[in-house]
């Protein structure tokens, strides 16, 4: 795999190793593909060594909102399984000089992209297509403590997205700032 930093501190984007051999992380023959989607002893290798203990999957029609939900623990480790998505990393951290600054990712069933996301930083995700599995590997278990929000569309952030009236949780369609600290 390739591991990529980005233009956010400590948010890394990863790229599986694409083969029709046998050897890589994605395997293709006539009966379809295998794809190794977590290694715990490669991402080490890569010097990723976070011990990982809860898996999510959240399932979405196309023109879904989900997010800018951030925890003040937890690494996650995130992809799109199935569909399409535009996803944002927002470093929500307002002891940071990097508050605010946000990069969006287009993860897909095709490229397999992977992109780990640091403690106080939120993310979110438009669904593309008709149907999106999209999955998080969480470093911590559900805690509603240290949990905050923002709104999709927060003036501050100035996030581009690609939608104007996306479908949207009441929770993200009320929120303006949740802070459980």
């Amino acid at each position: 795999m390739k591991v990529e930093k980005t233009s956010l501190e400590g948010v890394l984007l990863i790229k599986p190793e694409l083969t029709t051999t046998d050897g890589g992380e994605l395997f293709e023959d006539l009966r379809g593909s295998f794809l190794e989607t977590y290694n715990k002893l490669e991402y080490k290798n890569h010097g990723i060594d976070i011990n990982f203990v809860e898996d999510d999957t959240s399932i979405s029609k196309k023109n879904v909102l989900r997010g800018i939900h951030g925890d003040s623990e937890p690494w996650k480790l995130v992809s799109c399984v199935y569909g399409k998505v535009f996803f944002v990393v927002v470093n929500c951290d307002k002891k940071s000089p990097e508050f605010g600054k946000w990069e969006s990712f287009d993860l897909n069933d095709e490229n397999h992209w992977r992109v780990l996301v640091p403690p106080m930083h939120g993310n979110a995700y438009l669904a593309l297509t008709d149907k999106v599995i999209f999955q998080y590997k969480q470093s911590s278990y559900y805690n509603p403590a240290g949990k905050f929000a923002y709104q999709w569309d927060e003036p501050k952030f100035g996030i581009k997205w690609p939608i104007e009236n996306p479908i949207l949780s009441l929770r993200d369609a009320d929120t303006k700032y949740i802070d459980t600290e």
